[in-house]
């Protein structure tokens, strides 16, 4: 993974790019964008970020994925989507960033890809002979969240078969944002153990690599929003990651999700690995209370399930890094400042799902 960072008065721009051996070019990036003027307005910070987006896709290709983090999703939602003139996979969550601004973003491109639509929140993605489907955005008006979370994997399931695909054997990674996740994942929890029984998703199967995090949106009765990837193609292998060494079984504790997932296609590999925080693998919360010693911990075991997948943090192209507690900015920015100086990376408000976790962090590789 070849590293790069962009700083001028208003933003920092991190990107990674990969390229298969001999390629001679990207073919593929994750860039990340953080503003540098918290003083600016919103709609200031929103023409920066977007100039600078439009930018990294005239050089890195189709954008695949684009992610924006929000401060205040209720008055912002609408001026982005007006503005944002980009016809791809897009998530919009209200995470804050930690850095005192009010918008960043994480953009994933690929130099030789073609997109299209094929649903209402669907997009195909093809490339080398091999179809992503990207679903982002999901929203449902049911009550609560376990119906929520219910109608959204249905909705995901019911996309996918009407393009010859299954949630059990082609769905590679979801994302759950909660609101108030201390109060409503319970019913996340619930939900996704009802759908996933449906599609015999159990221990003696296997799971989906997910992140179940707090997240907002523009509209309060959205307890839930789902994003998700599936896979179909020739020659695509699947490596479930556990890192047993370090961590436990998810369905130890009543959750299905695997720790991390190692897609491999003929000619790379993509790891998607979980939300992870500092757990041993018993499935205790290792280190309560103390910032600095979970951060540590929660980096390790990442470390552990990229070295199951056969790669290390040099192939990392991404990583979200969640803090329920503002006021661990600073202490966690130095560690990750000092251990991946150049790894493209968002820092944001957003509790994890047991409140004795402090900080939970994602992140993908190619090799």
């Amino acid at each position: 993974m070849l590293y790069s960072t962009y700083t001028d008065k208003d933003v920092l721009m991190q990107t990674a790019r990969w390229s298969a051996e001999g390629a001679g070019f990207a073919m593929e990036s994750f860039t990340v964008l953080t503003l540098t003027d918290a003083f600016m307005p919103f709609e200031s910070q929103l023409e920066v970020l977007l100039l600078k987006l439009h930018d990294v896709v005239e050089a890195d290709g189709t954008p695949v994925l684009m992610r924006f983090f929000l401060s205040d999703p209720a008055n912002q939602t609408a001026v982005l989507t007006v503005r944002l003139g980009f016809d791809c996979p897009v998530s919009v969550i209200g995470q804050a960033p930690l850095n005192g601004t009010k918008i960043a973003a994480m953009v994933w491109c690929r130099q030789s890809a073609a997109i299209c639509r094929v649903g209402e929140r669907m997009y195909k993605v093809t490339e080398r002979g091999i179809d992503e489907y990207w679903f982002t955005g999901g929203l449902s008006d049911s009550e609560g969240s376990y119906h929520q979370t219910v109608a959204l994997l249905d909705e995901l399931s019911a996309g996918l078969e009407s393009q010859g695909l299954t949630l059990e054997t082609n769905c590679m990674r979801t994302w759950l944002f909660v609101q108030n996740i201390d109060v409503n994942y319970k019913g996340v929890v619930d939900g996704r153990n009802t759908v996933f029984d449906r599609h015999g998703l159990t221990t003696d199967t296997h799971f989906i690599a997910s992140t179940g995090i707090e997240g907002h949106t523009a509209d309060c009765r959205n307890k839930v929003m789902l994003d998700a990837v599936a896979v179909s193609g020739p020659g695509v292998l699947v490596k479930y990651l556990h890192g047993e060494s370090h961590l436990n079984r998810t369905s130890q504790y009543g959750v299905r999700f695997e720790r991390g997932t190692m897609v491999e296609y003929p000619d790379r590999k993509h790891v998607y690995i979980s939300g992870t925080a500092s757990i041993d693998n018993k499935g205790k919360i290792l280190y309560e209370g103390d910032i600095v010693s979970q951060t540590n911990r929660m980096i390790e075991n990442v470390g552990v399930l990229l070295s199951e997948a056969g790669c290390g943090f040099g192939q990392v192209g991404s990583m979200i890094v969640y803090l329920r507690d503002a006021a661990d900015y600073s202490v966690v920015k130095k560690i990750f400042d000092t251990r991946f100086p150049d790894c493209p990376r968002v820092i944001v408000q957003a509790p994890v799902c047991r409140p004795g976790w402090l900080v939970e962090m994602e992140c993908v590789a190619i090799y």
